[in-house]
């Protein structure tokens, strides 16, 4: 996404935010859309500025999204309610 060019059709962007494409292009028709959309002829075209601020990838995003490091929980001490559970994933590896 960072190879962008200054603007993209908003079909790509809509693929980069996740949203279909009817509710892309009816949130652009009526100015709702999540980031600046520029509207020339019949085309719209989104800010890939903007676009990258909103999935902050942008050095200058005011907040950053945090990265939580990856757990390993097939080793992991967890309190005795989470113990007698199975794991997210179904494997087993977090019950007794």
């Amino acid at each position: 996404m960072m190879a962008l060019p200054p603007t993209v059709d908003l079909q790509t962007a809509n693929r980069v935010l996740s949203i279909g494409r009817s509710t892309g292009y009816g949130l652009a028709k009526r100015g709702e859309y999540p980031c600046k959309v520029l509207k020339l002829g019949n085309a719209y075209r989104v800010v890939t500025a903007d676009l990258q601020r909103l999935v902050a990838l942008d050095d200058t995003a005011k907040e950053p999204v945090p990265v939580m490091p990856p757990q390993d929980h097939r080793n992991a001490a967890a309190p005795h309610e989470e113990v007698t559970r199975r794991c997210c994933c179904h494997c087993r590896c977090c019950s007794p």
